[in-house]
């Protein structure tokens, strides 16, 4: 029971992942377009793509629920947009630049991600 209340929870998660995604990406499409100068607007696009690949590849993890691969495949992913596109998202709205030495922590996360994933769905000895 424990478990699909986890797998549960991690299911909403990816779902705000990918909602939020699409806000996001509609908000610098839309309510950006004339705030943002061509490179800040770079940032934001890039930031919404990483985060809406990532959303899905956490959707993926989700789905595996398989052992300590899976969960650390969505703890991976998860972090990995919050870092990296959070810090993206950041930088295009004026952060210091400072901001960036975060980004690449997300990327990171992402890597261990996409490593965790595939673990999580090598064929198991039944």
């Amino acid at each position: 029971m424990l478990r699909q209340i986890a797998l549960s929870r991690a299911g909403m998660l990816a779902g705000v992942a990918g909602a939020s995604a699409v806000l996001l990406g509609a908000f610098g499409a839309h309510g950006l377009r004339n705030v943002l100068d061509p490179a800040h607007r770079e940032l934001w696009h890039t930031a919404v793509e990483y985060h809406a690949w990532h959303a899905l590849a956490l959707v993926l993890a989700v789905g595996s629920g398989r052992g300590r691969a899976g969960r650390c495949a969505m703890v991976a992913f998860a972090s990995g947009i919050v870092l990296f596109s959070g810090s993206l998202y950041a930088l295009a709205l004026g952060a210091p630049r400072w901001t960036g030495i975060i980004t690449p922590f997300g990327g990171v996360a992402f890597v261990v991600g996409w490593v965790a994933l595939g673990l999580s769905l090598r064929p198991h000895a039944d």
